[in-house]
């Protein structure tokens, strides 16, 4: 059964409803083999709607960051299919899986991963440059965007001047660069606090509701699971609604 957004309300029939940003079919993805062999996904199945926000519940090790890499093209599916955006990502090879991930889908990790040597406006500004736009096109674009996560003032600092909540939210600001279709995140808020770990997930909503991009992002968090339009529950490879 497909995990999928609910049907609409009654009176809705004549709604037309845009068809899914993400359609996964039949994912499996086993690493290993023999009897050590790890069974990460068992046959997924999931729709992402656009302007929808999803989060992918489930204990560590039950397959949430696989099923994150092989949506965004990070990896390979064993079987089953993934479209993004009508784009079957099991037929791109390895530059058209870049140019879908440079474009069409933006990535938030747990570690920030944010380059050491680059200030917070420069490190936003990485996909524009890969993306060769003008640079004052790209400046303006840069200073919008930390606007957005509210560092204007800390455009100049590099990470390690950073806090760990400032350095999410330049991730944030870099994930959106290139005005991605699909945000996914990987456990966004695992090494914030409490506090900024919501203001992290709250402006993901955020974003969301104001730029109608999707997200699937992968959480422990609770509150992140609250601020979502729906969760779904990876249990042993396999998902289901929670």
């Amino acid at each position: 059964m497909t995990a999928g957004p609910p049907p609409p309300p009654a009176g809705a029939q004549d709604a037309v409803a845009p068809p899914p940003l993400v359609r996964a079919r039949g994912l499996h993805r086993t690493y290993g083999r023999g009897p050590t062999a790890v069974h990460a996904l068992r046959g997924v199945d999931l729709d992402v709607a656009p302007g929808e926000l999803v989060a992918l519940v489930g204990r560590s090790g039950s397959g949430k960051s696989t099923l994150l890499h092989l949506v965004g093209g990070l990896d390979r599916p064993d079987a089953g299919t993934v479209e993004v955006a009508g784009t079957d990502v099991g037929d791109l090879d390895e530059d058209g899986r870049a140019r879908l991930r440079r474009g069409t889908v933006g990535f938030v990790f747990q570690s920030f991963g944010l380059v050491p040597v680059l200030s917070a406006a420069e490190n936003v500004g990485v996909p524009l440059r890969l993306q060769r736009l003008p640079p004052d096109e790209r400046e303006r674009r840069v200073a919008l965007l930390l606007e957005l996560v509210g560092l204007s003032d800390h455009a100049t600092q590099r990470p390690d001047e950073l806090s760990g909540g400032q350095q999410q939210r330049v991730a944030v600001a870099r994930a959106l660069a290139a005005a991605p279709r699909l945000l996914v995140a990987d456990e966004p808020t695992g090494q914030l606090d409490a506090e900024t770990g919501l203001a992290v997930m709250a402006l993901v909503r955020g974003v969301v509701e104001a730029e109608g991009t999707a997200a699937l992002v992968a959480t422990h968090d609770p509150v992140m699971i609250g601020l979502a339009d729906r969760a779904v529950h990876l249990v042993d490879g396999r998902l289901r609604e929670a």
